[in-house]
């Protein structure tokens, strides 16, 4: 069975895997994880329709790989985001790069927290420690600015999320919510 298309400008050889993984990535960047199939993968890849499940069991499994490659993505991001001097400002810096993610990467945002593909409580193996290092980096900040408190760190993520969501799905402009997120960490510190 050939495996790969015979065209000169697809993937030929090398490493299946990443091909899917990466042309899945740039179809989330345009349209929502539900839209996308497993065929369509294939297409964009330019292999044949039966190569991703070589690497997928099945379309869950897809979306777990992307949910995991966007997670990574987020952590990226917060963390630069953390990395500015003045704990105001890293704390600023953090929420304001999750809420940028949410509105400039919405797809990779909700797949992330589609509880039917991260299950709560049930993450991935690959999901599990991606997790625990954004809640830390979250939580660090928070520390630095004197909140402490488990439902503190948990209130500043869900103002984030909160936030990041709202400006994703035009109820806010992103200035509008990054000025918010600013604000509200100006009164609670």
């Amino acid at each position: 069975m050939l495996l790969v298309s015979s065209s000169k400008s697809g993937y030929h050889h090398g490493d299946l895997a990443r091909a899917l993984e990466t042309a899945a990535m740039q179809l989330l960047e345009r349209m929502p994880a539900a839209e996308i199939s497993l065929r369509e993968v294939a297409r964009a890849a330019d292999v044949s329709h039966n190569a991703p499940y070589h690497h997928f069991s099945d379309r869950r499994g897809l979306l777990k790989i992307l949910a995991e490659r966007s997670m990574a993505e987020l952590l990226n991001a917060v963390a630069e985001g953390s990395k500015v001097d003045g704990v105001r400002a890293s704390l600023v810096g953090a929420g304001g790069a999750y809420i940028r993610f949410a509105v400039e990467h919405p797809n990779s945002f909700d797949v992330i927290y589609d509880p039917t593909v991260c299950v709560p409580g049930a993450p991935t193996e690959t999901m599990a420690p991606l997790i625990e290092e954004l809640e830390a980096v979250i939580a660090d900040a928070a520390r630095a600015a004197g909140l402490d408190a488990a439902a503190d760190v948990a209130a500043l993520w869900g103002l984030a999320h909160g936030l990041g969501t709202l400006a994703a799905a035009g109820h806010l402009t992103l200035d509008a919510a990054l000025a918010a997120f600013g604000g509200t960490v100006d009164r609670i510190v």
